[in-house]
This record gives structure tokens, sequence and C-alpha cells, in this order.
């Protein structure tokens, strides 16, 4: 069988010599796989790319697609995938935190007969305002989404050769990854980990994007919002309609009518006003992503690929006899 592991890697120099080592030690272990590893570098600005070059040359099956610029997480994943040509194909992270050592028990439930096997998380050693995001992120999710995504399942997982060639024709810009691993169907499994923290350096995901990232999920899974906010005018112009109804009766059968004061004004103005903004903010996030599918530029731009050939992996490419031969042939 052929294996394909996509890691979308951005800045993270620190990580990618321990990443080497355990995903090389983790697929040499498998018995009777033929494997690559498809390194996206997503406009890294470090010394990411180099390690990565270094890394390739020491060993053919560490392969490199060069993106033009940064494009973002998800658009890196997609160039991956576009060109993973392995029977089974992992997505992981390239900060360590999605552990390589989880792999061999993926491909086991693949080979049980699961199409999809998503790696769900145990625990996560993320902690402060990050840990309440992303907590409180998979609670609204989970009762919003108008699709059954399963919480804590985030890119890390496998993927059958049939499901892969299904989610490689969606088309869309503005994508969230396990919402569409799980939207495309097929048998789905489950394997269990503990997500760890990251092996060095800093999150490269600031907050402005996941936020960002959140609102693809929802906007993408879910109509809720824009049924809310109708309930919420229903409701409001209800309220409104019997409260007049009150005040003509009151004054029809002569009963004073309490003359109401500037604050209740001013209170009700602002309340209203706020909702349709609200509302109005809402439609803008739909027909924004409505105008990037409309629009239809690329999801990524290429620049160069470095042992990637029409997307299929080599069939157990030889590593050389020397870890370090070619590379110090490289350096001399």
């Amino acid at each position: 069988m052929k294996l394909s592991v996509v890691i979308p890697i951005y800045n993270e120099q620190e990580n990618l010599g321990e990443l080497y080592r355990r995903l090389r030690a983790v697929c040499e272990g498998l018995e009777d796989v033929s494997w690559q590893v498809i390194y996206v570098n997503d406009g890294s600005q470090d010394d990411s790319l180099e390690i990565m070059g270094d890394q390739s040359r020491e060993d053919p099956r560490f392969c490199i697609v060069d993106l033009s610029r940064n494009f973002g997480h998800q658009a890196a994943i997609s160039a991956g995938l576009a060109h993973a040509g392995g029977d089974a194909v992992i997505c992981m992270d390239g900060d360590l935190q999605d552990p390589p050592e989880v792999i061999p028990d993926m491909l086991g439930r693949w080979e049980e007969g699961d199409k999809i096997v998503r790696a769900e998380r145990r625990s996560r050693k993320e902690g402060g305002i990050r840990r309440l995001g992303f907590e409180a992120f998979h609670r609204i999710f989970d009762w919003i989404s108008d699709f059954p995504v399963p919480a804590h399942s985030g890119i890390f997982g496998l993927m059958d050769r049939q499901a892969l060639e299904e989610l490689n024709k969606f088309t869309e810009k503005n994508r969230f990854f396990p919402g569409l691993r799980s939207w495309v169907g097929f048998t789905q499994g489950v394997v269990y980990y503990d997500r760890q923290e990251r092996a060095a350096g800093m999150p490269k995901q600031s907050l402005r994007r996941l936020l960002r990232y959140a609102l693809d999920a929802i906007f993408s899974f879910s109509y809720k919002p824009l049924r809310i906010m109708t309930m919420a005018g229903v409701l409001i112009s209800t309220a409104g309609f019997l409260l007049a109804c009150i005040f003509v009766i009151k004054r029809l059968i002569g009963i004073e009518i309490a003359q109401t004061g500037f604050t209740t004004l001013v209170t009700l103005v602002l309340f209203l006003g706020g909702v349709q903004l609200i509302a109005i903010g809402l439609l803008g996030e739909y027909l924004a992503r409505i105008y990037d599918e409309v629009k239809q530029r690329p999801l990524y731009i290429i620049k160069d690929m470095h042992g990637v050939s029409a997307g299929q992996p080599e069939r157990n490419p030889e590593p050389p006899s020397s870890p370090n031969s070619d590379h110090a042939e490289d350096q001399a």
C-alpha cells in the first residue's frame, strides 16, 4: 500500500528536526508500506523552507509543495491533499501537538474498513484564553451546526483514496476541513489521543485567525444565525404590535396612558438599532463568502515543488545508506 502524510508548515523551524525524526521512525516501522511526507510551505518567513530542503535531499520520501505566499492553513491543507497520491492520506499539523505515533492506530482502523478515521482529542494541554475559546467554539458549533460535525476533532486524521478524491472536487474558498471531511460521508471511525503542547516556538495561529476559522465553520455549516435573527424580528414585531394594541384599548376605554420618558425611548431605539445592525452584519458575513466564491480566484498558487510528481508517491524509494551522507555532499 501507499501512504501519504500531508503537513502544512508556516514558520516551524524549531519543530522540523524533531518532526522529521519522529515521522521517519514511525513510518519506517510500518510493514509493507510505501510512504511519502508532503510538506506544504505556506509562505514561511523563517528558515523552514531551507530545513525542509535539507530533509528532502537526505530522504527523498520527504517532498515539498512551496506556495507563492501565505494562503492560510486550510488552503495549505488543500494544496497538500491535491498532490497526495497514497491509498491512504493522513493530514496533521507540524507543531507536534498531533503525535505521529498515532499513525499506526489510524492505519489499523483503515485496514478494518473505515474510509475516514478521525483522531479525536481526549485531552489538550492549552490553557488560558485559547483553551476557553476552543471549548466555547465546540459547544457553540455543536448546537448551531445544521450538519453533525464531531467535536474535539481537528485536521488530524486519515482519508481513504476514494473519500479524498471526492473531497478534492470541492471548489469552495472558505473551508472548514473537519466539517468537509464529515460531510463527505463514507464509513468513519475514530481513534483517541491526548493532544500535546507545542514542541517548541509560539502558536502560529493568532486569535484573529482562529476567530475567522470559527466563523468559517459556523457560516459554512449553519443557517441558524439567519433563522435566529428572523425569529428575533418576529418576536420584537409581535411585542411591539401587542403593546400598540394595549395602548389603543386603554385610549378607547378612557384609561390615561402614562407618558414614556426619554430613558425608555433611548433604550428602545438603541435595542432595535442594535438588533438591526447584528442582522445586517450576519447578512454581510454570508454575502462576503458568496463574493469570494463568485470571484473564482484559485485557492492557492504553487511556486515550486520538490519530489512531488503528478501527485504519486514513489514505490519504496531507497533512503540513503547513511543518514548524513547526502547532506554532507550537499554541504560540500
